[in-house]
């Protein structure tokens, strides 16, 4: 619910599944998350004041977040990790492919990269992770893959996977981000997939373990992404992210860039 701008995250995440054709969604929450709810619920009461004032502008934006899909809600009850959450979207999600996407990770909506995923994962079947290069100096930040090369630029072969590697032990500078089109047969896998990094059951660990396995539930390819991304989860790159989303805004960019500008060139350095 960290706000961006004017939108919490996790808004600018469910309108990137609807622009690929996404729209029922399952959000797999946790204690304290109520606000995760009432925010793409309705509001009849502001509303009624809304259209009363005929402010018709105002009411569609009231309206926008509740309207933009189907929504629904499983609580995850203990934090045991991304792939124990996504285990417990199972009985909704069934015996179909599916995407997953983490709330703090926002991809810039003209960047198509869960389309290009979903067409991947049509065209190979198996399990597809979103990659993105990092400085060798930060790969013990991310889940970490072995790549190996396809007929495309932009597709790779995963033949493993290395959850916050330590010193040595990165096989590549291709760090996983929040973005997966998974097999159903995901679910076998992770329920047999014990804790591992911080004690948690990490999806990054399950998909090791399929990428090095010859069932029908493989391969696991990687689309390598070179967009931009903006990592909320992250104290700093949280502030870049909304100075650059904020200067593309037409509705705020002119007057907020010119203010950028004028306190970068003058008033930041009086105050030093």
């Amino acid at each position: 619910m960290l706000p961006v701008i004017d939108k919490p995250a996790i808004q600018y995440v469910v309108e990137e599944s609807v622009t690929v054709g996404l729209t029922d969604i399952l959000m797999v929450t946790g204690r304290n998350k109520r606000s995760l709810e009432d925010h793409f619920d309705r509001n009849l009461e502001i509303e009624e004041t809304l259209a009363r004032r005929g402010d018709e502008a105002q009411l569609l934006r009231v309206r926008e977040s509740s309207d933009l899909v189907s929504l629904h809600y499983v609580r995850q009850g203990a934090a045991k990790g991304v792939g124990h959450a996504v285990l417990c979207a199972q009985p909704h999600v069934g015996n179909e492919p599916f995407a997953v996407l983490l709330g703090d990770d926002l991809i810039d909506p003209r960047d198509r990269l869960l389309d290009r995923m979903i067409a991947v994962q049509e065209r190979c079947g198996g399990s597809v992770v979103a990659l993105m290069e990092v400085d060798p100096r930060d790969i013990h930040l991310y889940g970490c893959a072995a790549v190996a090369p396809t007929g495309e630029a932009d597709v790779v072969r995963i033949t493993g996977l290395v959850e916050k590697p330590g010193p040595g032990e990165a096989p590549s500078t291709f760090a996983v981000i929040g973005r997966f089109v998974l097999h159903p047969g995901i679910f076998d896998v992770i329920r047999g997939t014990g804790p591992g990094r911080g004690g948690e059951i990490q999806l990054t660990d399950a998909l090791d373990s399929l990428s090095r396995s010859r069932t029908a539930h493989a391969p696991v390819h990687g689309v390598l992404f070179s967009g931009r991304r903006y990592d909320t989860g992250d104290r700093a790159d949280y502030l870049r992210t909304i100075v650059r989303l904020a200067c593309e805004r037409g509705d705020l960019g002119p007057d907020f860039r010119a203010w950028l500008a004028a306190f970068v060139s003058h008033d930041f350095h009086e105050t030093r």
